[in-house]
Order: structure tokens, then sequence, then C-alpha cells
């Protein structure tokens, strides 16, 4: 029997199924647990309090002024809590610069914990930084400046008031199914007091077709089963649609199992779609979900009479068919279509990762409005709980169907690799992220449940309850995303099922209605293929008060009267039917109007009596060395039957070119046993009945040629070297070592086939020994030695350049030097004769676009040009040249110039900094930079080129 979730009644169980509970939210206190003052926080060398700026009054503030934080700098402040929870952090602002706003980071004791856009504002206003955890004790709270500009008065840090999470179980599909209704009950129950278990299985076959495999490694690892898991429709579809599965694995897991079910849609488009014609078959690899991907229109999707709503109410149509397959057998579904929609965020589509977003927020609710009223009203479904992805974008209410339209709303959570602030990489983030999760809740003032419909990393059970962080469920993407140790401790995910807080699958109640199921006698039978034993299979039907609808083999319906009939409570299955299946196992769905599913397992044998043919010998060894080969002879034992060829896997060997035959002899040519890998060759002899004996060669090269002399050449540049050698007769790779002392190498890069290689980790100055050597395929090598040092030269010209990275993320939608010239001649610059260039790699083929923030010569007077370099070298493709107005004027000597830039690609997707060649991943201060370049008239005054 299965109990209830953890630590509740059967009575409580009564009331959740039948009413649903409710209960008093909390009350916050009035005052709040700790202001401070931002004079009074401890502030970086940078940083000022100030009571006008430029000389204009800022009146209104609190203390003795201001903290005026402009394009660098931290505001750090110490809080004590009573207790580890839930704290709101909140400042008094002002900040009008930038009407798009100036992003902030914050930290709490040394962790990052994102960026904020403090919005703008002329008058004093309140900013909330969110709900974050505090460890009870003192906590060190860290503002520091991302694209600065802005005013502090105060910060405050206060009780966060938490939403008590109290939801009524009303859906919004009137006519829902009462199995629906049930679990819709249940869910609203355990909302904010458990969360539920999940895991998405693989599809598309995926896994070799083991769908088990993340569900047997969580029940292996934990001794539990999770209670929802994760399907997807995509492969019920007007293009290349086939049935794996999906369908009557949801039925398996719900009626059988006692699960919940919840899938996704990735519903596919034509890459090609203006050459498509409707009902056209189209293979996988020419279809889509990516937007970038397809000519697919989506606003078309939304006008009756397109071909692009033609194809939509085909595949709505395979869809409706398998929903409707769930509806009959009383499986309801937690259903999420369209997900993920806005993607990177924006509202028309610019951020999109499927089709379905591609042409902005307002069609995007037009889909689900159409696909709503489809699927409840044309087709008649009302087995679904409607499931909608958000993020918390500024951009994100827009893309909203509206509570009208959704039951639950759900955040995929990746921050393990992407997303992350606490500085790690490679390892789980256990993060419960509630600030996202409360403003979520807040997002539909609570009244919709927030679940974490995908994830990689699941939160640990400590931060979720220390958290109070109420997501309604998890459900981890599978493969790596589950089983890998850089997504999910194994110690944690056995913690966390084995909790109180987790509910698993032994631990839900019966949610569905009580319907008898029918059942069938026997359940397995053996038919033989062998003739005189084929025999018709009677199989007695208890119906209960259900009705046969009909057989199925997989998705192929068997022919009443044909292959089976039917006479009261006596199926029989035709043998006629059974001889034409394959040797193994076939499984018959007994389709019934309600209630479950029923299977018959037949297990198909052939015991007809056959001669096997035999051949001598079985295996057999050949030496590849020209001196050494010969043919191998083969003693065929025929027992009535015929060779029919012989094959090396799938492919076929060529009669009298490859092999020949006399009598009952096989002669394999040594010409193609010459031809063969070395290791073992499997030779099938394929008769014409009868099992197929092998024929295992060996195949060996005694042959031993050294790959022939190399030489090596090299040249040695900033920080790197460079060898170049010649090719050597015989060798099929190469590898560059790297002397360590006392005549020992070691090796820095193996496998190489290019005749190249650039050591990029060497430091200027550094003597260093290389060897190059190659290899051949028998494992013999041949090598030669070249010693280089790399070393750098400085130009000294009329002025140089200091730089900073104003943003060391090493991914990031944004680049942001800081940069200083610097006069260091004896006469006055003219800027508008100077070009300085920043050096990185583009990552990806977009449009660009740069902003000057702040410059001592005024923000309007810097140009900038985006050069992509002829020849790439490396950490660098393209560079990012600052130019200057005649406006700029002329810079005095010793006189310096500051130029604060920021890069970012139009659809502000992320660069990766690590190794770009300009890019400096510490420091937040000035400092002399050779890996940018000055010129003035064209001339190199400072910096190294890549």
């Amino acid at each position: 029997m299965k109990k209830w979730f953890k630590k509740s009644s059967a009575m409580m169980l009564v009331l959740t199924l039948l009413l649903g509970l409710t209960t008093v939210p909390a009350q916050a206190d009035a005052a709040p647990l700790y202001t401070i003052e931002g004079e009074n926080a401890q502030l970086s060398s940078e940083l000022q309090v100030a009571t006008q700026i430029y000389g204009q009054p800022k009146p209104g503030y609190s203390g003795t002024g201001f903290v005026w934080m402009q394009n660098s700098g931290t505001i750090t402040f110490t809080v004590t809590v009573p207790a580890t929870g839930m704290y709101a952090i909140s400042t008094r602002f002002m900040q009008e610069l930038s009407p798009d706003g100036r992003l902030q980071y914050l930290s709490i004791n040394g962790v990052n914990k994102g960026s904020y856009m403090l919005p703008y504002t002329t008058t004093w206003s309140n900013y909330n930084f969110g709900f974050h955890k505090l460890n009870q004790g003192s906590n060190t709270i860290q503002v520091k400046a991302g694209w600065g500009f802005a005013y502090f008065d105060t910060f405050t840090v206060d009780y966060a008031n938490l939403d008590p999470l109290i939801v009524q179980p009303t859906l919004i599909d009137s006519q829902a199914t009462p199995e629906t209704q049930i679990l819709m009950n249940y869910l609203t129950e355990v909302y904010g007091k458990h969360i539920i278990s999940g895991q998405q299985e693989i599809y598309g076959g995926g896994n070799n077709g083991n769908s088990e495999l993340e569900f047997n490694w969580i029940y292996n690892l934990t001794g539990k089963y999770p209670a929802i898991r994760g399907f997807d429709f995509m492969n019920y579809n007007p293009l290349y649609g086939w049935e794996d599965g999906t369908t009557n694995r949801m039925i398996d897991w719900v009626n059988n199992r006692g699960g919940i079910a919840t899938a996704s849609w990735h519903i596919n488009v034509p890459k090609n779609f203006t050459a498509y014609q409707l009902g056209q078959p189209v293979d996988w690899l020419n279809a889509t979900y990516k937007p970038t991907d397809t000519n697919f229109n989506t606003a078309n999707a939304v006008v009756p009479g397109t071909k692009e709503y033609q194809y939509l109410m085909l595949a709505i149509e395979d869809l409706a068919e398998q929903l409707l397959i769930l509806q009959n057998n009383g499986v309801p579904v937690i259903f999420r279509p369209f997900h993920e929609a806005e993607g990177n965020g924006g509202l028309n589509g610019e951020g999109a990762w499927f089709w379905w977003a591609k042409a902005g927020a307002g069609v995007y609710k037009q889909l689900w409005d159409i696909l709503y009223n489809k699927l409840t009203v044309t087709y008649g479904l009302h087995n679904l709980i409607w499931t909608y992805n958000s993020y918390v974008y500024n951009t994100s209410p827009a893309w909203y169907p509206g509570n009208s339209k959704v039951d639950i709303v759900g955040y995929d959570k990746y921050n393990t690799v992407y997303n992350r602030y606490d500085g790690l990489s490679g390892v789980p983030n256990e993060d419960a992220i509630t600030s996202i999760f409360y403003q979520l809740v807040d997002s539909t003032n609570g009244t919709k449940m927030v679940a974490m419909t995908e994830n990689d990393t699941i939160p640990s059970v400590q931060n979720l309850t220390e958290e109070k962080s109420g997501w309604l469920y998890f459900l981890p993407w599978y493969g790596e995303h589950l089983m890998s140790t850089a997504f999910n401790y194994p110690a944690t995910l056995t913690t966390l099922y084995q909790s109180n807080y987790v509910i698993t699958l032994d631990e839900l109640p019966n949610l569905k209605v009580n319907v008898p199921s029918a059942s069938i006698t026997p359940t397995s039978v053996v038919f033989d293929k062998y003739t005189p034993n084929q025999s018709d299979k009677a199989i007695t039907v208890n119906y209960y008060g259900n009705t046969l609808s009909g057989i199925k083999n997989g998705s192929v319906s068997l022919v009443a009267g044909t292959d089976y009939t039917v006479s009261g409570t006596t199926v029989t299955i035709k043998k006629s039917y059974l001889a034409a299946r394959a040797v193994g196992t076939t499984s018959l769905t007994f389709d019934f109007s309600a209630g479950a599913d029923r299977v018959l397992t037949v297990s198909i044998v052939d015991t007809t009596p056959t001669n096997n043919s035999s051949i001598t010998p079985t295996s057999a060894s050949f030496d590849k060395k020209t001196a050494n080969q010969a043919d191998i002879a083969v003693t065929m034992t025929l027992n009535g039957n015929t060779l029919s060829g012989i094959k090396n896997g799938s492919v076929s060997l060529v009669s009298g070119t490859d092999y020949t035959v006399s009598g009952t002899t096989v002669t394999i040519k040594k010409s193609y046993l010459a031809a063969q890998a070395v290791g073992t060759t499997n030779l099938t002899f394929d008769f014409s009945a009868g099992t197929d004996p092998v024929l295992a060669v060996s195949v060996v090269d005694t042959t031993v040629n050294l790959p022939g002399a190399l030489t090596v050449s090299g040249t040695a540049g900033n920080a790197q070297a460079t060898l170049t050698w010649t090719a050597s007769t015989g060798a099929t790779s190469y590898k560059v070592e790297r002397a360590t002392g006392s005549g020992a190498y070691t090796a820095i890069a193996s496998n190489l086939t290019a005749l190249t290689y650039t050591d990029t980790t060497a430091v200027n100055g550094t003597l260093y020994n290389y060897r190059v050597v190659a290899s051949n395929a028998a494992g013999s090598t041949n090598s030669n030695s070249i010693a280089l040092t790399p070393s750098v030269t400085t130009p000294t010209g009329s002025f140089k350049i200091q730089m900073y990275s104003g943003n060391t993320d090493a991914s990031s939608n944004t680049i942001a030097p800081r940069v200083k010239i610097v006069n260091m001649g004896t006469t006055a610059l003219d800027l508008s004769t100077v070009k300085l260039r920043y050096y990185y790699t583009i990552d990806a083929n977009k449009t660009q676009a740069f902003w000057c923030d702040w410059s001592h010569v005024g923000s309007s007077n810097v140009t900038g040009t985006f050069v992509t370099m002829p020849t790439p070298k490396t950490g660098a493709d393209t560079y990012f040249e600052i130019g200057f107005t005649s406006a700029a004027g002329t810079l005095a000597p010793s006189a310096a110039a500051e130029i604060q830039i920021r890069i970012a690609r139009t659809d502000w997707s992320n660069y990766t900094q690590t190794g770009d060649y300009s890019f400096s991943p510490t420091g937040s201060s000035y400092v002399d930079w050779t890996k940018m370049t000055g010129y003035a008239s064209g001339t190199l005054q400072w910096g190294v080129e890549p």
C-alpha cells in the first residue's frame, strides 16, 4: 500500500483530494531589521561621499550625504541576523544618467548573487535586490559597480515577507476529467510543504532504446524512484512521425506504476518550408525547432488559410490523437507546450530558441490560445494541466498567456555551466534560486503554482528548506545533466531522495478514479512457427463492464475477424497472424474502453529442423608483411546447403576477386586480407539454411618501418613559440614535447597531423628546448629538437596605453574595456590622429554595437570601428578600433584621457572572453597594457600586435 506524502494523515488525504486546504500567511514586522547610511559603510578608494553632483544639490538624502559611485568601486557592510533564512535587501538610490538603467553587482559573503539594473530616476527611490539567504550571525554584503554611475543613500536588510504559497485547486478547464482534478487537488496541497521528485526520460529512441536508464540509475543510487516522469510528444508529427512508444509508456507510468506524467512538445517544422508540400514526408534531418534553421513564418501560423496555419493544424491533430488515447485511459498530463518561449529575452523574438517564439510575444500568445481552444474545444481534451514556461526578464510579463489559460508557471533552471554567480565551474550548482522562485510567484500575485520544469543540478534539500524555496517539483534533463558529477553529486541526490521534504514514487497517494480495469488470462503464451506445432491462442477476458476496442502490435492494429476473433469472453489470436511474426517477443495490447489496457506477451520460437553447414578451420592468422602474406583455405561441410556469399560485417566480399570457391574449398585471397586493419576480421559464411559460421582472422603486421627524418624550425614572439617541421615519410601523427630538465621531456600536444604547432604557454625571456616526435602505424618514432626563447619588445612612442577589463566574467554578453591613454611626449598629442585597438575573438558572426559610457574628451567625440583581421591570430580574429573626432582636441604632455567602452552583440548573446588577446581577467585598476596597440598617424606607438 502506498503512503500519503510524508508526515500527513489519512484524513488530510481526504480533505486534500476533495476540498484542498488553506492556511493563514505570517505577518512581517513593520520595522526593518537593519538600515545603514551609505556613508557609514566601508567604501573603496574610488568612491566619495557627496551632497551635490557637479555643483547641483541632491536634496532629500538622509544622514550627512550619499555615496557617489562612478565607473568603479565597492560599498561593503556587515549585518548580523538571528537565524539562517531568507531576507530582503534593498537600497535608497538615485540614477539619473541612463534611461536604459545602470548595471551593478551584489555579492553576499563573497559569493556573487547576480547583476541588477538600477532604473532611471531623478528623485530618491527604493530598489529591491530581492530575497537572499543569510546565515545566522554575521554576513558581509557588497555592492560593486558594473556600469556604475549611481548615488546610494541607505541600505536596508529586513525579514523576507514570503508569499504563503496557498493556491486554489481550480483548473482553467472547467470540464477537467475527474483524474485531472484529483491530481490538481494533490499538487496544490503539497505545494510549499514538499517538493515532488521528477525525471525527464530520453526521447527518440536514445540510450539505445533504454528509456529506463535514468530511472534505474536513480533507484540504484537512492533506493527510490521519482514521482513525476517527463515525456515528449515530438515524434508524433506530420513530417517523419513514428511510434516510439511514448503514449504507452505514459499509460504504464500512471496506471500501472502509480506515477505522475508531464510532457513537453518539441514540435518540428521543415527547414525549407517554402518548398514543403503539406502532407509530404520530411526526413528528421531536414526538420528543426530552431528559429534560425527554417524559413517557416511563425506570424503566418496564427492566420487561417496560410500554409503555416494548415501545418500547425496537422501537428495539433497528431498531438490530439495521442492525448485522446491518454484521456481514454484515465491519464492526466501536466502539459507544457511551446516551452522556453522567451529564450534570452526580448519582446520581438530576438532571444528566441524555438520557432514558436520567432515572431514575438503577441504571436506567441495567439499560438497558445489556438492550441488551447483546438485541444479543449475541437478535440474535447480535458485531461491537461496547462503549464507555461516563464522567465524573469523585464519583458517576461508580455509573453504570459494569462491566468485564464495557465494552471502552473514553470522555470527551467540551467545554472551549472551558465548563469551561475559563485565563480565556480565544473561542479554542481545546488542553489535553490529562491529569488527567481519568488519573482515568478509574484508575477501572478501568488495565484499559480511555480515548478522547476527542467533543470540540471537539483537544489540541495538544505537550500530548499532553509530558503523556503517552494518549487512544486524538479525535473532534471536526461543523460549527463542527471548522472554526471559535474551536474549532480551522488551523495546530495541520495540525501535529497531520502529526505522527508522530497516526495518519491512510493509516497504518492492513489490519484486514480476507482474504475475497475479489465483483465486477460493468460498474460503470456508461446507460439512455435514450426508448421506441425502451430496453433491458435485462446485468451479469456474479464471485462468488468468495459468493452474491447481493439488489439494492437505497437502502433499497428490487428484486423478483427482475420488476425483475431471474439466470442463472448474468449479472444482467439489466429495462428496465421502469429506465424508471420519474427522469432522473439511480440507484445499485443488489448485496448479497452476504460481502465488500464492489458498486454499479452507472445514468445515466438521456431523449432523447424535445419541442417547446419560448418567450416574448418574457424580461426586463422594473416601477416600483412609482404614476405609472409598467404591465402587462407577453408573447407566447407555443406550438409545439403549452398554457400550464398561471405560478408565482413555488412559488406559482401566479391566472389572471384576477394575469394574463390572450388568444390568444398573456399580460398580467401591474400590481396583482400592485406587490405584489412590490424586486429580481428570476422568473415561470416552465409549459407542457404541453418546457422552461418564465422571465420575469425587475426590480422597482424610484423613489418617495422621507422618514419623518415624530419627538419624542425621555429619562431618566438610575445609569450609564444611556433614550431614548424617537414613531413616525415611514413609518419601518421606527430607530438610536440618540451624539456623539463635532466634530459626529460613532457608532451604538450599529441596526435597532431598538421606540420605546425604554437605553444601559447611560453614565458617571455625563458629558453625552451622543444622536440617534435613523428610516429608511424607500427609505433616506431623519429624526432628532432630546437631551442627557442620567446620575447617581446614594447615600442616606445609618443604615448602609452593603460587598461583593465570592467567585466571579468569568462562568458558575458558585454566586453567592457576601461582604457587610459597617457601622453609620454614633450608636445601636445593631436587625438584625431590616434587609433587604439582592442583584440578579441568574435565567437559568432553577428552584428555588434558599441557605447562610450564616459570619457574625459566627451563620449560623443569617441568613435569606434569593428575590423575583421585578414589573418586570425591566437586569441584574436577581430579588433575594435577606438578613434577620436577633431573636437576631442589635444592631450598635453604627461596628461591622460580615460575612455569607458562597452561592446555587445545586438541580440545580446554571450562572448567567451577567456583567451581573448586583449582581455585582462584580473585587476580592477589601470596598468600598462601591451596587449592593446596604439597608433599615431598610422605608426605604431605602443603595444604588441598579436
